[in-house]
């Protein structure tokens, strides 16, 4: 279940056997849609020889295995938390030791636990809650902007993408805004530790920095109960499971691993998305173009851009029963990999697939958030940011362009596709 890299790893051009190619290779990586197209063509659901894990790469079959909860297991805790390796390092241990013990609530959980958790985690993203912020919204979008607009420059990143998003969750969850810089480190560690592809160092550093941040959560779970507030961490730790037969409250594990899932999902992919967005429009000036002429049409950008990208470009299942997929054997126990960045690439679903194209009549049914019953619980929210983002910095950012010498790329994760930076230009205001 080794997910490291080897050197001079065979490329995955045509005259590679797919038994040759590691798919872990910084290289690949960086471009993996020509492997992934190779996956789909000549094996949807392949069971790399090396690792043991399966692979699953065609739409149609990525869909079926989110569809069937109870033969694809979302248990894949201690896969996620060693970044795909299925150790930790007993230093990294130990020092998780020391924080309360991973307690399965969403991601990681299967029904009738997932059930429960995602029940209460979704009467605090109500659609009400969620459309009473665009005003608020847009305000904050232009209060980022006013920050470097006199600039003619920005590294759009750290400056805005990251930003908005995590001024957005901090306000929901109750943070002090005062504490972004910190949240956002904490935020550093946990993508660290679940994506993979970080080196020893850098995972102990990030298991110190999450054990933190289960004190930072609990301080303020202490503050909720003794006095409630009108906030999302509130709402956690005054609910109840009644409804399940239960009229207890979360236990501060429980709270911990919600809180813990709604702080890094409601984030990250809002953040690489928009960057990806930005980066993608620049390079088609003449979709650019049309989008500016009818603004009310950005919102087919932020679901072309979440298709094109899939922030989370692979996830975790495991198999739970003896079964067949795609017309390959699985045994109980394997471990799977679902592709979603080749399923969103997936020409048998989206024509001429690799294509970024503004006007894709069926961007929407992309896979970026997930499908089933884990569904993204703040995709609702992550569309809202995005859709009021995108036409406000194309309006203000005036020639907006990559700064000279922008070398564009993404972090060599096994399982997420991030964006490293963004260097632009635009005429001063």
């Amino acid at each position: 279940m080794n997910s490291s890299c080897s050197p001079g790893a065979a490329s995955a051009d045509a005259m590679t056997p797919l038994d040759r190619i590691d798919a872990n290779d910084p290289a690949l990586l960086q471009e993996p849609y020509a492997y992934f197209a190779r996956l789909r063509n000549e094996a949807p659901v392949y069971r790399d020889l090396k690792t043991g894990i399966v692979a699953v790469s065609t739409y149609d079959l990525v869909l079926e295995v989110n569809r069937r909860p109870k033969i694809y297991s979302s248990e894949f805790a201690k896969i996620l938390k060693s970044g795909g390796q299925g150790k930790i390092d007993p230093e990294e241990l130990a020092i998780m030791g020391q924080g309360l013990p991973w307690i399965d609530t969403i991601l990681t959980a299967d029904p009738p636990a997932h059930t429960r958790f995602k029940k209460l985690a979704m009467k605090t993203f109500t659609f009400q809650r969620v459309e009473a912020m665009t005003g608020y919204i847009d305000e904050t979008v232009h209060q980022l902007i006013d920050r470097f607009i006199q600039d003619g420059q920005v590294e759009f990143k750290t400056q805005l993408a990251d930003q908005l998003p995590s001024i957005v969750i901090a306000d929901l969850l109750g943070l002090p805004r005062s504490d972004i810089p910190l949240c956002q480190s904490f935020l550093k560690a946990a993508i660290t530790r679940l994506a993979g592809g970080a080196g020893r160092e850098q995972r102990i550093h990030a298991a110190r920095q999450e054990i933190e941040l289960q004190q930072y959560f609990l301080a303020a779970i202490a503050d909720r109960r003794a006095q409630r507030r009108d906030d999302v961490i509130s709402d956690l730790v005054h609910a109840t499971l009644a409804e399940e037969g239960d009229a207890r409250p979360l236990t501060d594990g429980e709270l911990i691993g919600m809180l813990h899932q709604i702080f890094t999902a409601g984030q990250e992919t809002t953040a690489q998305t928009l960057s990806y967005g930005v980066y993608q429009l620049i390079r088609h000036p003449e979709q650019r173009e049309a989008l500016e002429r009818d603004p009310a049409q950005f919102h087919m950008l932020v679901e072309e851009t979440l298709r094109h990208l899939t922030p989370t470009n692979n996830m975790w299942r495991i198999v739970k029963e003896d079964t067949t997929l795609g017309g390959v054997d699985l045994k109980a126990g394997e471990v799977m990999l679902l592709r979603y960045g080749s399923a969103n690439r997936d020409a048998a679903k989206f024509e001429d697939a690799e294509r970024f194209d503004v006007k894709r009549a069926n961007a929407k049914k992309h896979l970026a958030f997930g499908a089933g019953i884990h569904t993204c619980l703040g995709a609702a929210l992550s569309r809202k940011e995005m859709q009021i983002a995108f036409p406000i910095i194309f309006d203000r950012l005036k020639n907006l362009r990559l700064a000279p010498g922008e070398n564009f790329s993404f972090a060599p994760s096994p399982l997420l596709r991030g964006v490293m930076a963004l260097r632009l230009q635009f005429d001063p205001a």
